[in-house]
């Protein structure tokens, strides 16, 4: 039985990279239909950025890849859960986690590169 994710009027859902291992969330993305078939396809990580309005694959510039070990729907199908196995970081910070700060500024996440070093002139 395959699932049938309802993309919305927008033709994109959000989906919560999560660390397969340690359960550590590691970022949200948005994907579109054909996000979804790709990482199915190829076992990584593809995404639909809406700021660029473009598919990309997490890591084809940094090499900071995710392979996915598994894609979760979530109860309304309008949410996906990729379990992933991360590569160095997947925040663009460098961080291994987006979510690197509380909301009062405190800084409590691992710096694991150096965001300069890996994206020229992005």
């Amino acid at each position: 039985m395959t699932v049938d994710v309802d993309f919305g009027e927008d033709g994109l859902v959000p989906a919560v990279a999560q660390d397969a291992d340690s359960g550590e969330v590691l970022m949200l993305a948005y994907v579109s239909p054909e996000a979804l078939d790709r990482t199915v396809e190829t076992g990584r990580a593809h995404y639909y950025s809406r700021s660029r309005d473009e598919l990309w694959e997490k890591g084809a510039s940094s090499g900071h890849t995710q392979e996915v070990r598994e894609v979760r729907v979530d109860c309304d199908a309008d949410t996906l859960l990729y379990l992933v196995d991360q590569n160095v970081g997947a925040c663009h910070t460098g961080h291994r986690s987006c979510f690197y700060r509380t909301v009062e500024g405190d800084h409590v996440g691992e710096r694991v590169f150096d965001p300069d070093a890996v994206y020229d002139d992005e």
